[in-house]
């Protein structure tokens, strides 16, 4: 990478700065500083910035990149909650099950309709804030409109096909159903 291309990927806010707002100067000159330090200079700092040493596989590249990520995230604040729970949920699922598949989980908008075919009868449901609404009630679950509609116990989920679908041969034939967002 050129030095001038690294000196635009550190110390590029764009990503860390609300829209408006305004860099901090400090900041800035420590990351074009970064930008240029030979690699002593750049272990000291990571000592100094993260509180360990770096690890000895870590070039100059990944020094500069891991301090200047530091220093933003000190300056303009980090991850938000919501992501940081997300990557914990995807941390302990991979904990749990190192060789298989993680999924993400999936964000239904308000406002979205779930229909789900059951017993030959098309079910909607509409997604809201506090929960989801079928038949004119209000639901917490979707596992709960399930039971309504089949009258035993599903999971919400997997019944209006949002998780991932079990081979045919375990459950039978995988649930008809699809997402439609109103707009």
């Amino acid at each position: 990478m050129r030095a001038a291309d690294l000196l635009v990927t550190i110390t590029d806010l764009s990503d860390w700065l609300p829209e408006g707002h305004v860099p901090k100067p400090k900041v800035q000159v420590e990351l074009e500083a970064i930008a240029k330090a030979p690699i002593a200079e750049l272990r000291r700092r990571y000592v100094n910035v993260l509180g360990a040493a770096p690890p000895k596989a870590f070039g100059p590249d990944l020094l500069r990149r891991s301090i200047a990520y530091r220093l933003k995230e000190k300056a303009y604040g980090g991850l938000p909650s919501e992501t940081k729970r997300l990557l914990d949920r995807l941390v302990q699922a991979y904990l749990k099950n190192p060789t298989g598949r993680i999924e993400l989980p999936r964000r239904i908008k308000p406002g979205s309709v779930l229909v789900r075919t059951w017993n030959k009868k098309v079910y909607q449901v509409m997604v809201q804030e506090n929960g989801f609404a079928y038949d004119g009630r209000t639901f917490s679950s979707l596992s709960e409109v399930a039971f309504v509609i089949t009258g035993t116990k599903w999971n919400g989920p997997r019944f209006f096909g949002l998780r991932s679908k079990v081979k045919a041969t375990e459950t039978g034939p995988a649930p008809s159903s699809r997402l439609r967002e109103q707009s």
